[in-house]
């Protein structure tokens, strides 16, 4: 009879320590379980995207609001499309707001960074932002510097 305990807890260990990996690996990529009913998305086109992937996220004043769910070409306007997913609790992003590509640190991750505009009024679901910066490549820095210095 003891054995069999000493079976059913280490049984109940094991699987306690494989749901503990799974919500820690749903938690490093950025994954969820469920989706949030009130979030709504916004497009921004870049000229160009830099490493900007899926699942970056998006900030406003360095709080994160949500986070990259598209990156298209569009043919149209020969430009990259982003499509982002906010949080329903941001729900009010002026109008006239500027999205840009940003860089954490010298060589991190690109996210998108919104700074706030002035309009009185507000972003809604499938809204595209007017104003954009596109990402800085490294390379394309050093080459202008490269040629510069050569000149």
């Amino acid at each position: 009879m003891r054995m069999r305990t000493v079976e059913i807890s280490v049984g109940a260990f094991i699987v306690a320590g494989i749901l503990a990996l799974v919500m820690v690996a749903l938690r490093v990529s950025g994954l969820t379980i469920s989706a949030a009913d009130n979030d709504y998305r916004l497009i921004a086109h870049f000229s160009n995207v830099g490493g900007l992937g899926l699942r970056a996220k998006v900030s406003m004043s360095g709080v994160a609001i949500g986070k990259v769910v598209a990156i298209e070409y569009d043919r149209d306007a020969y430009d990259a499309k982003v499509t982002m997913e906010i949080s329903g609790y941001y729900d009010n992003i002026p109008y006239d707001s500027t999205a840009s590509i940003l860089t954490s640190g010298l060589l991190g991750e690109q996210y998108v960074g919104i700074s706030v505009g002035g309009d009185s009024e507000y972003l809604a679901d499938g809204d595209e932002f007017e104003d954009t910066q596109s990402a800085m490549v490294l390379e394309e820095l050093i080459g202008k510097f490269l040629l510069n210095s050569v000149e």
